[in-house]
């Protein structure tokens, strides 16, 4: 991933907090013909060899026949992101001399993934990312809510595998690099403009800077 300076993103909570509240990544392989894209969701956890993705496919996707041995993917969160007008710079108005970006956070995870071959790691793969969903809910549903011949059938249809995350890079850029009359026409006209969530993470990052 091509990161300059001025937007590098280190912090790890950060970008845990990424891959938690964004977890649809682009999951993506180099096959013999070649790249390969599943989008899936993805839950992270923390074991004793680092950080561990866990997902499944359809196992009528013949994505997941290219996965086995040293086969290395990379698997790509986007958090907020949005398009940034040169009419929001107070920049605009004294020289002119601006232009339209793209103001977005991706992390990518990258690692060796391996396909979880029994019926019970598919199951627990399944309740983890049912788990995190269902979490914040009033009254959260529960895989074993339902029949378990019904549930059982339904994982025949997947294929379960887990990725231990060997390297990550991320990116948050979010106009760290605008002197704070522009910074602050951006956040602002975002708010207006319905992306609150970008406008937010602009100012979660410029208040530690």
């Amino acid at each position: 991933m091509y990161v300059p300076d001025a937007f590098q993103l280190n912090d790890p909570v950060e970008i845990r907090r990424v891959l938690t509240a964004y977890p649809l990544a682009s999951f993506a392989t180099n096959g013999p013909d070649g790249p390969h894209v599943s989008h899936l969701p993805l839950i992270v956890r923390d074991e004793e060899n680092g950080l561990v993705l866990y997902g499944h496919f359809a196992r009528a996707n013949p994505h997941w026949k290219e996965l086995g041995g040293s086969v290395r993917a990379v698997a790509v969160f986007r958090g907020p992101q949005g398009y940034v007008s040169p009419n929001w710079y107070a920049t605009k108005q004294e020289t002119g001399k601006v232009v339209p970006t793209w103001n977005y956070i991706a992390v990518h995870a990258r690692g060796i993934p391996q396909i979880l071959t029994e019926m019970d790691h598919s199951h627990e793969a399944v309740d983890l990312l049912t788990d995190a969903m269902e979490q914040p809910r009033d009254d959260p549903w529960k895989v074993a809510d339902a029949p378990e011949s019904y549930t059982a059938s339904m994982l025949r249809g997947i294929v379960a595998f887990r990725m231990v995350v060997d390297r990550l890079e991320a990116t948050a850029k979010l106009s760290q690099n605008k002197n704070a009359a522009d910074f602050e026409g951006v956040t602002e006209a975002l708010k207006t403009e319905g992306s609150g969530a970008l406008a937010g993470a602009m100012r979660a990052v410029e208040a530690k800077k």
